[in-house]
């Protein structure tokens, strides 16, 4: 059933467990995702950036269909979005028309006041309507950061943040970056600052953007420790290449393409879901009754 990404992060906090959010282009690894999550009887995410496909609202309308077919907890989140003046505007309205239940408002690009004074003017509308808002404190990098200039969230921050803005769940950067890191390397995790950050805040969800390649005891422990919702792309599209390789496609095997690296892809993905401790965690849901009142409101 879909239902916004609050009702699946809240429980995931109070029970010290995280959700994964695979990045979705298409139906096949959207049915995957959702697969898993049933096979393990966890809720799940579905993580869609605003250019992984060239209809967003088209995307949207099947999406929300798989979703109310499931028998565990679906959320669709918008994740990031554009960085110029118009797709900031443009793309969490989009996402909201396109039934999302859930945005990323990402304005962590900019100084601490106007990435706050940004979100708070979003959540409102967002609310308004059913749905969840992420934002990110602090600023994630692109690959591998070993010399540290990823801009670490400030704990002593983040309590105001998010009375402030009124998100319903944060994205922390404690040492991890977007897509692929370097050959061999692995991210040192800031856990002293994850506390911190979780001291201050409480039973409020916690967010780690990038979290392929960064390790699965890593991922594990920051599970235990506070994060509630771990954002996965390349790690997943690694393991769908890798199941390919193996793959015998001679001959009619060649019909079996895209059976092989959607099994790939969804074996890493349940392996995480059980890593994350969200196995078992779905649970009896109702329909949200947002999508006609998102419908109405955003058409007046």
């Amino acid at each position: 059933m879909l239902v916004t990404m609050k009702e699946i992060l809240d429980r995931a906090s109070k029970g010290y467990y995280a959700v994964p959010a695979p990045n979705v282009g298409g139906e096949r690894e959207a049915r995957a995702a959702i697969e898993a999550a049933e096979e393990l009887n966890s809720p799940i995410i579905i993580d869609v950036g605003y250019s992984a496909h060239p209809d967003l609202v088209f995307f949207g309308s099947y999406l929300t269909t798989l979703a109310n077919q499931s028998t565990v907890p679906v959320a669709i989140n918008l994740d990031h979005g554009g960085h110029n003046s118009v797709a900031m505007l443009r793309d969490p309205i989009t996402a909201i028309r396109a039934g999302f239940s859930s945005i990323m408002v990402d304005r962590s690009m900019f100084d601490y006041e106007t990435n706050l004074s940004m979100v708070a003017e979003i959540v409102p509308v967002a609310h308004a309507v059913g749905v969840s808002v992420e934002a990110e404190l602090g600023h994630v990098g692109e690959g591998a950061d070993p010399d540290g200039s990823t801009h670490l969230t400030d704990p002593s921050q983040a309590l105001d943040y998010i009375q402030r803005t009124g998100v319903d769940c944060l994205a922390v950067s404690i040492g991890t970056a977007h897509g692929a890191y370097a050959k061999g390397f692995v991210p040192k995790i800031d856990f002293d600052r994850l506390h911190e950050i979780k001291k201050v805040t409480g039973e409020f969800p916690l967010v780690m953007h990038g979290g392929s390649g960064t390790g699965d005891e890593n991922i594990k422990r920051a599970c235990a420790e506070g994060i509630n919702k771990v954002n996965l792309c390349n790690e997943l599209l690694g393991s769908a290449a890798a199941a390919l390789m193996k793959a015998d496609l001679t001959g009619n095997g060649a019909y079996g393409l895209w059976d092989v690296l959607v099994q790939g892809w969804k074996d890493r993905l349940m392996f995480q879901i059980e890593n994350m401790g969200a196995a078992g965690k779905a649970w009896e849901t109702k329909p949200v009754g947002v999508r006609k009142d998102t419908k109405a409101t955003m058409a007046e």
